[in-house]
């Protein structure tokens, strides 16, 4: 199993110090949240500063995914705004153009990305996702970069279910898979969490991984919520995964080293 982390649960670090203490602690990867601290997209010469993430990459012996759930970035007053239901998706959209051109200056394994919630009063959320979707595939088809979409607790599309909708509604192209957050299918999936493993191995491109428990959609340290980890790492490995699984804290920041010692720990002997 490679294990990543993400930069999400690096927040107070600067991006090369994050980097740093990630493969210190020995990670193979790192997920990599293109936020206003960490490779802000929307700042000033981003091919420079990219150029200068994949030499610490490359320098660290580091693989990468990209995430593209940053809070505030593009509306400083509504989290997650605007969505590619709003009335005007140009901001998630160009978002999400820079992440899939980030992804593939870095050679990054998956660019993810989420439905996000609509707006009230939209009659149509299901086709403005879709036409989106449609836009950012095509998109990432042209830069030879592997899309992994990922079902979310409260969003339009929260499982697997929802997946395969959106999936074969898109035309099943072959480069939309699954990113798969292993907390999320304790949380509302009606199947075991290694069964959801096996039904999304054939699509999965990037793996996230916390603790959670039924019914609450809170990403947790291993071992605070309900998950068995020894047969979900089995199940990765059953499916023939290879990506990252990359450990998703994004409100641990305040004790990021710690929190990733234990992590990697805590995961080496789950999958031994």
């Amino acid at each position: 199993m490679r294990l990543g982390y993400g930069t999400n649960g690096f927040a107070n670090h600067r991006l090369p110090e994050a980097l740093r203490v990630i493969a210190d602690l020995g990670y193979d990867g790192v997920a990599l949240t293109l936020d206003t601290c960490h490779l802000d997209p929307f700042a000033p010469d981003l091919a420079r500063r990219t150029a200068e993430v994949a030499a610490d990459l490359d320098r660290l012996g580091l693989a990468v995914v990209i995430e593209t759930g940053a809070r505030y970035l593009l509306d400083p007053w509504h989290k997650h705004a605007p969505t590619l239901m709003h009335d005007d998706p140009a901001a998630r959209l160009e978002y999400l153009r820079r992440a899939v051109r980030v992804g593939a200056d870095l050679g990054a394994e998956a660019v993810s990305f989420w439905a996000g919630i609509a707006p009230p009063g939209v009659p149509d959320e299901w086709d403005r996702l879709v036409r989106g979707c449609d836009q950012v595939v095509r998109y990432a088809a042209e830069h030879g970069v592997t899309l992994g979409f990922e079902p979310e607790p409260g969003m339009l599309v929260e499982d697997l279910a929802g997946w395969r909708r959106l999936h074969a509604a898109l035309g099943e192209p072959d480069n939309f898979g699954i990113t798969l957050d292993i907390g999320h299918c304790r949380c509302l999936e009606p199947k075991p969490v290694p069964d959801c493993v096996a039904d999304a191995g054939p699509h999965l491109v990037n793996v996230q991984i916390d603790d959670m428990r039924r019914g609450v959609h809170e990403h947790l340290e291993f071992g605070d919520g309900e998950i068995d980890f020894p047969p979900v790492t089995a199940a990765l490995e059953a499916a023939g995964y290879r990506g990252l699984v990359a450990v998703e804290l994004p409100r641990h920041s305040h004790a990021a080293p710690a929190v990733a010692r234990r992590s990697i720990d805590f995961l080496r002997k789950a999958a031994a």
